[in-house]
C-alpha cells in the first residue's frame, strides 16, 4: 500500500472569535489549499472534524455548506465527530480514503466555535458525550480529571508541584506559536495558587473554551511529489476505544485506548516509543499529558509526572512534547484540536515552525476524546 502524504496544512488564530463555525471552517480551508497549491475544485474528498455545531450554533450540513463556499462541488464529503477526538478520527478517515485508492486528493478541516456560549452552557454540552449511568450523578470531565489526579499523586507519591510543571512548560511554549489563544507564560506560583476547580486541579491545570480551525491536505505519496517536496508522510495510524463507563476500568489511571491505538499505529509504522522525536500530546487537562507518556511507551508507570520537572520534555529536552503550547496554551475547539496537532508536526517535519522549531524525523500525535473513552495516534515522517 502506498504511503499518504500530507501535502499542505493550515490552523487559524485560535480563541475568542467573532467568525462563526461556517467562516472559521472556510479561513481553514482556503489556506491549506493555497499551502498545498491545489484547487479546491480538484478535492475528491472533504471531511469536516466537528463535535457540536448543532448544539453549539443549532448549524449542521456545515460539511456540504463548506463544499459549496470552497467551491469543492461535488467532492464527496463527511462530517466526523468523535466528541473531542474529532480531529484525529477525521485524520484517519482522510488517511483511510487515500490509502483505500478512493481519493487522489483528500481535505480534512476540524472546527468548533465554542465561546459565545457561557461556560455552564459549554460545560454541560460537553459533558454530554459522558455516559448516561455517570452523567445522572453530576460527573463532568473536570471532576473525572480530578479524581483521577488524586488517585495518580497518592499511588506514585507525587507532589502536586509536578502537574503545575507540565502547565509552565506549555505556557513557555505557546509564546511562539501566534496562532494561541493564550501567549504569555505562567509560574508555578500562579498555577498553583489558581482558583480550585476540580480537587487537587485549579485552573491552570484546564485548557479554555476557545474558538478556531485547522486543515489538512492529503495525497497519495506519488501525487504528493507533483505538488510539493515539502511534504510528510502518514507512517502509522490507528484508533482505539475504552470503556465508556469509566469507573468500570480496572485501572482509571491507565486509558487502555491510549495504549491500543499507540501500539497498532508503532507496528503500522515498524517504529518503537524511542524512534519517536518529538509529540502533540491531548493535554486538556495537566493530568491527561502525564497519563499519555506512559501510556504511549515513553516513560513507566508512575513515572511521566518527572517529565516536565527533569526538562526531559522541554523545547530543547530529550523528548520535546507539546512544542505548539498543546491545548493548554494554543486552547482546545473541540473539533479542530486533532487536526491542529498535526499540523504542528507538519510545520516541525518540513521545518517551517520557526522559533519553536526542533530536531527530528518522526513525530507523533495523540488526540483523546472525553476521559480516554476513544483514542487516535497518528506517526508522522518527514520526506528528506
Amino acid at each position: 500500500m502506498e504511503r499518504v502524504a500530507i501535502i499542505g496544512a493550515s490552523m487559524t488564530q485560535f480563541g475568542d472569535r467573532d467568525s462563526w463555525i461556517l467562516e472559521l471552517l472556510e479561513e481553514a480551508g482556503e489556506k491549506a489549499l493555497d499551502d498545498a497549491n491545489i484547487d479546491a475544485a480538484e478535492l475528491d474528498h472533504l471531511y469536516v472534524a466537528n463535535m457540536a455545531s448543532g448544539e453549539f450554533e443549532g448549524q449542521t450540513g456545515i460539511m456540504n455548506a463548506l463544499a459549496h463556499d470552497l467551491g469543492a462541488v461535488p467532492a464527496f464529503t463527511q462530517r466526523i465527530d468523535q466528541t473531542s477526538s474529532s480531529g484525529g478520527a477525521g485524520t484517519y478517515a482522510a488517511w483511510q480514503s487515500i490509502a483505500s485508492g478512493a481519493s487522489d486528493l483528500t481535505m480534512l478541516v476540524g472546527g468548533e466555535k465554542m465561546t459565545h456560549r457561557s461556560t455552564p452552557e459549554a460545560t454541560d454540552i460537553i459533558a454530554s458525550l459522558i455516559h448516561p449511568a455517570e452523567y445522572k450523578h453530576g460527573l463532568t470531565l473536570p471532576s473525572f480529571a480530578g479524581l483521577t489526579a488524586r488517585l495518580y499523586l497518592e499511588s506514585y507519591d507525587v507532589p502536586r508541584e509536578a502537574l503545575a510543571d507540565v502547565a509552565v512548560k506549555n505556557h513557555k511554549n505557546g509564546m511562539d506559536i501566534f496562532h494561541a489563544q493564550f501567549r504569555k507564560e505562567v509560574d508555578k506560583e500562579t498555577v498553583l495558587s489558581s482558583p480550585m476547580v476540580a480537587d487537587p486541579l485549579r485552573l491552570y491545570d484546564f485548557c479554555p473554551i476557545t474558538d478556531g480551525s485547522a486543515a489538512l491536505v492529503f495525497a497519495p505519496e506519488s501525487v504528493a511529489e507533483e505538488y510539493t517536496d515539502d511534504y510528510v508522510t502518514i507512517a502509522g495510524i490507528a484508533g482505539a476505544t475504552d470503556t465508556h463507563v469509566v469507573h468500570e476500568r480496572e485501572d482509571i489511571t491507565t486509558m487502555g485506548g491510549v495504549v491500543e491505538s499507540s501500539r497498532q499505529a508503532y507496528d503500522m509504522a515498524d517504529l518503537e516509543p524511542d524512534d519517536v522525536d518529538f509529540a502533540e500530546l491531548h493535554d486538556m487537562f495537566t493530568i491527561l499529558e502525564v497519563l499519555q507518556l506512559e501510556d504511549l511507551g515513553f516513560f513507566e508507570k508512575g513515572e511521566g509526572w518527572r517529565a516536565a520537572r527533569d526538562g526531559i520534555t522541554t523545547r530543547d529536552g530529550e523528548l520535546p512534547i507539546n512544542t505548539s503550547g498543546g491545548l493548554k496554551s494554543k486552547g482546545h475547539p473541540l473539533g479542530a484540536s486533532g487536526v491542529a496537532q498535526v499540523y504542528e508536526l507538519y510545520q516541525q517535519l518540513i521545518g517551517e515552525a520557526g522559533d519553536r522549531q526542533v530536531s527530528g524525523d518522526i513525530g507523533l500525535a495523540c488526540n483523546v476524546g472525553g476521559f480516554g473513552n476513544c483514542v487516535t495516534t497518528t506517526i508522522l515522517e518527514g520526506s528528506q
